[in-house]
């Protein structure tokens, strides 16, 4: 039996899943291996969410593994179970949110909000519970890409608590709740730097595996104040292939190693144009630039996003791509972009959890 135990244990340590991009072994990924004399009782637990591939997983394991068992009868758990992640300066995660992950860019117009808005709803599409926060206090649009309508107001508990508002399945917060159009906001930095701060520690976030914070462009006093008061477990930087934009997104990465976040990936934004008559594809703004950026880096290209009106209509509209049409192309870039992100977090260190907060409810 001996042998049998340790030829499932080469196996597993030979099966690399493509989001994982290493083996189960080497992932910790295996739980509880049981061979007695006629079955054998494994068990998988996967740190990140992935319930689109998952079936198609576990028949694999199943597959390669029944193959050394001699006939045993194969009882086979595959489960996923999402844990908190060494954040900057070893901070404990925040109560009720097991992992914040910031999204950045280092201009405007490169799609951040967008890819921010599609990755969360795509991390819960897969299976895990999602919370964004629109951390751009002066240009706040996740209210607009999630639908709501102008007014939509968060309630309110105990004076100054904010309950999340539920929208496609996410818990979300923004300044766009509490303001109007016709007011704009003016605050000088430590203000707005404040307001992040009492969005983050205020609002009531229930239960989340992955808290999404939308950053606002460049590397300012919000970014700052998020690096130094938030326990951040990664970043995602978003980029478009020109030579500018790689240039300002080289500047997010260099100022989240200096604040000790670590970057889990690079997202390409509109880096390639299909027509939409003749489906000719074509690199207008450039080719490989995102591969460069992480190959120097040392982190990885998470995934690549067309240039196309859809998206941005989309957006626009309230239903972003991932809600807007599930299991078409587009969709699928971001589903895979977003396994890839956690599955690249889940191999990172272990951090530790936040200490719940007790909240009278009313």
């Amino acid at each position: 039996m001996a042998e049998v135990e340790q030829a499932v244990r080469q196996v597993l340590g030979d099966l690399i899943p493509e989001d994982l991009q290493t083996d189960l072994i080497s992932a910790g990924a295996l739980s509880a291996l049981r061979v007695d004399q006629d079955q054998v009782r494994l068990e998988i637990i996967l740190g990140y969410p992935c319930a689109s591939v998952l079936p198609a997983l576990r028949e694999r394991i199943r597959s390669a593994v029944e193959a050394v068992i001699e006939g045993r009868r194969l009882l086979l758990a595959v489960t996923v179970a999402i844990k908190p992640h060494r954040a900057q300066g070893g901070m404990p995660a925040m109560a009720q949110v097991t992992n914040v992950i910031a999204v950045a860019s280092g201009k405007g117009g490169v799609g951040k909000s967008t890819t921010a808005v599609n990755l969360a709803l795509a991390l819960s599409r897969e299976g895990a519970r999602v919370g964004i926060l629109d951390a751009d206090i002066f240009g706040p649009s996740q209210p607009l890409m999630l639908g709501l309508p102008e007014g939509t107001r968060p309630q309110v508990r105990d004076g100054n608590r904010f309950v999340p508002v539920e929208a496609h399945g996410l818990q979300s917060m923004s300044m766009g709740y509490l303001i109007t159009e016709q007011t704009p906001v003016v605050w000088r930095g430590p203000k707005a730097s404040g307001a992040l701060t009492q969005m983050m520690q205020q609002t009531l976030w229930h239960q989340l595996d992955y808290l999404i914070v939308d950053l606002p462009p460049g590397t300012g006093d919000i970014v700052l104040t998020l690096a130094q008061k938030v326990p951040v477990a990664g970043a995602v930087v978003v980029t478009t292939p020109q030579d500018i934009a790689l240039l300002d997104a080289t500047k997010g990465v260099e100022m989240f190693r200096k604040v000790d976040v670590r970057v889990l990936g690079i997202i390409e934004n509109m880096a390639v144009h299909v027509c939409s008559q003749c489906g000719h594809q074509e690199h207008v703004f450039g080719e490989g630039g995102a591969r460069r950026l992480a190959d120097r880096y040392h982190t990885e290209v998470l995934g690549a996003l067309p240039l196309s009106l859809k998206i941005r209509e989309q957006a626009d509209a309230g239903q972003p791509t991932v809600a807007a049409e599930p299991d078409g192309p587009e969709a699928a870039l971001y589903l895979a972009a977003a396994r890839r992100l956690a599955a690249r977090l889940s191999l990172t260190e272990e951090g530790k959890r936040g200490f719940p907060k007790v909240v009278t409810q009313h």
